[in-house]
């Protein structure tokens, strides 16, 4: 059985770029057809120079990267500085990206991809908003029933909110386009803050990163101990949670979590909880189930398959 085609929708940030690092560090696994990008933890222009420089730091400037939606479907943009710092990768300086974007835009890449390749063979990876996957499917129809699985970070339950009370912040950026994803009909993975937040950058963890004797682990030791400073002060946790690396790490040992196949559904219309993810958790409702929402992780075991896998690079 060959590699798993994945293209990897995301907005980096520091979490964000470790989870492509991770996806590049495993290609008998993962195929990465394309990175598409999206405006999120900072403007368009920023996640899409970022994500060069990530797969350059990688050494997989041959992966096309395509810039997609500059804002949500309606609204105005939300962006995450303050975590993630004015460059969406502050905490270690690297050289501006010698590649420029790949020509067509991120929504065309992915109907274009989606009709070229075997239906049932390509997963979606979202790492941010999910603008850019809801404008393939508004335009497109045709190709939702060719995707063979969605894997989302983004929403919380047990953990509420964390850029509003309600809200995670992934899905806060474009509820519309998350509802529109999480009610499309195919096979969806959610990893929400439930399961993020007990993923975190403890000192151990980090030095482990600071262990890696190359530039690749250099970035990464650099990236999270300016990134994890946001959420430690905030949480008054030992640690920051690290994110979008779940997703990847759920396609390569999807063992190490576990949660339930139930219905969840996004809020756009209160005030109060737009963009809240309304997990059924309990099922208590008569809506049908559309998403295994993953609850838990083996910490230690994410850890190690991270470290273990950036150090190939």
């Amino acid at each position: 059985m060959g590699a798993r085609k994945i293209i990897i929708d995301t907005d980096p940030g520091q979490d964000d770029a470790v989870a492509l690092l991770l996806a590049f560090a495993s290609p008998e696994e993962l195929e990465v057809l394309a990175v598409t990008t999206v405006a999120g933890n900072v403007p368009l222009e920023l996640t899409t120079r970022n994500a060069l420089t990530v797969c350059e730091l990688a050494g997989r400037s041959d992966v096309p990267v395509h810039a997609g939606c500059d804002g949500p479907m309606t609204g105005t943009l939300k962006t995450a500085e303050a975590v993630h710092g004015q460059t969406g990768l502050d905490g270690v300086e690297l050289p501006p990206p010698s590649t420029a974007p790949a020509p067509g835009h991120a929504v065309d890449i992915l109907i274009e991809t989606l009709r070229r390749e075997p239906a049932g063979t390509v997963t979606l990876c979202t790492l941010g908003a999910l603008t850019n996957v809801a404008t393939a499917f508004a335009r497109a129809p045709d190709i939702v029933e060719r995707v063979a699985e969605i894997v989302v970070m983004g929403g919380a339950y047990f953990e509420v909110g964390n850029w509003s009370p309600a809200a995670e912040f992934n899905i806060l950026v474009d509820p519309e386009a998350a509802q529109i994803v999480f009610r499309a009909g195919r096979p969806l993975t959610i990893l929400p803050l439930d399961v993020t937040h007990k993923a975190l950058i403890t000192p151990d963890r980090l030095a482990a990163f600071g262990r890696i004797d190359s530039n690749v682990g250099r970035a990464v030791h650099g990236w999270l101990g300016f990134y994890e400073r946001f959420d430690m002060a905030k949480y008054g946790w030992e640690g920051g949670p690290l994110h979008d690396p779940c997703v990847i790490a759920y396609l390569l040992k999807p063992d190490l979590f576990s949660g339930r196949f139930i219905n969840v559904e996004v809020e756009t219309q209160s005030e109060l909880t737009r963009g809240m993810t309304v997990a059924d958790w309990w099922n208590v409702t008569d809506r049908h189930a559309n998403a295994t929402f993953i609850g838990d992780v083996d910490a230690d075991g994410f850890y190690a398959l991270l470290t273990d896998r950036l150090a190939r690079l």
